[in-house]
């Protein structure tokens, strides 16, 4: 018997920014992003988990692709082909609103390549999947994320209640907006 190829990772758009190649998640990815839920800065996506959990976690990506048709790309370093993070569309059920998400594994915060990574993600949003309307949902204790959507244009829009606890919510510039900038 052979295995076929898994259809749903060859249809996520691989994306190319200056400095990253947005792509869709591979079992290799898991390494770094086990090493993502077991740091402290992962309490934001609901960690520090175990492998267990942060497997699950991790399979939610690919899973979000499956079911959305959008999701979270993978962050390769175009210079050292290193994964560096995730960033992405996220909408799973119940959540907000339709989101722009972003967070790096250790070792890789203060390159810029969140903000980078997150812009490419919310052209993306406009131009390859119709949005018209895109947030961050960014917990009150994560200043470096609110520096990420300050650099980005978006302007706080509410409080609000999510998972994790109390957040802001950040409106995200349109795309007639996002074309004047650039």
């Amino acid at each position: 018997m052979k295995a076929a190829a898994n259809p749903a990772s060859q249809s996520i758009p691989v994306i190319e920014s200056d400095r990253l190649i947005l792509r869709g998640f591979q079992e290799s990815d898991f390494e770094p992003m086990a090493e993502f839920y077991a740091d402290p800065i992962s309490a934001f996506y609901g960690g520090p988990c175990d492998r267990e959990d942060g497997w699950r976690k991790f399979a939610a990506y690919a899973g979000h692709w499956m079911l959305r048709g959008y999701g979270p790309w993978a962050l390769d370093e175009k210079a050292t082909g290193n994964f560096v993070g995730l960033s992405g569309l996220w909408y799973p059920d119940g959540w907000i609103e339709p989101e722009i998400t972003w967070a790096l594994v250790p070792g890789q915060h203060g390159k810029g390549f969140a903000t980078e990574a997150a812009l490419t993600a919310l052209r993306a949003a406009y131009e390859l999947f119709g949005w018209n309307r895109a947030v961050s949902v960014i917990a009150k204790d994560n200043p470096a994320s609110v520096a990420v959507a300050t650099r980005m244009g978006a302007t706080f829009e509410r409080e609000v209640d999510y998972r994790y606890g109390k957040a802001n919510l950040y409106v995200h510039a349109g795309l007639d907006q996002l074309n004047a900038t650039s």
